[in-house]
């Protein structure tokens, strides 16, 4: 259960962390050689891919959007430092006083632990329903 645990709460930091705008933050949450995986966004590698995807929300954020992201229902497998976890996705947007459902989903992830701390290695997102930059 413990590591389990650390891993949620790998997950949470992510996502309050891009809700709000912390760009380093987020970086903190990956591994230096992790990828992320959007189906809106794209690829990104490494710590600077990551802080790249971080910064268009914030871009975001300025222009007046809200994002909360909603993780749940987490399931990890934990072979010794590294682990396997999944979780569903709830992406609300609010722009001009008007919140929606982008489209539910799940992220995949492959963890690695480092000095006690959980990291995303690989990061992949699937979402329920396609939906692109001009819908944020």
């Amino acid at each position: 259960m413990e590591e389990w645990f650390a891993i949620h709460d790998t997950f949470v930091r992510y996502a309050t962390s891009l809700d709000h705008g912390d760009v380093e933050g987020v970086v903190a949450c990956f591994a230096g050689d992790a990828t992320l995986t959007s189906p809106v966004l794209g690829k990104f590698s490494g710590h600077a891919g990551v802080r790249e995807f971080a910064q268009r929300t914030v871009r975001l954020l300025e222009e007046g959007v809200q994002f909360r992201h909603v993780v749940t229902n987490l399931v990890a497998r934990v072979d010794g430092d590294r682990a396997l976890a999944r979780c569903y996705l709830l992406d609300f947007c609010t722009r001009e006083g008007a919140t929606r459902l982008l489209s539910p989903g799940e992220y995949e992830c492959e963890l690695r632990r480092a000095s006690g701390q959980w990291r995303f290695v690989s990061r992949t997102v699937a979402m329920d329903q396609p939906f692109g930059e001009q819908d944020l």
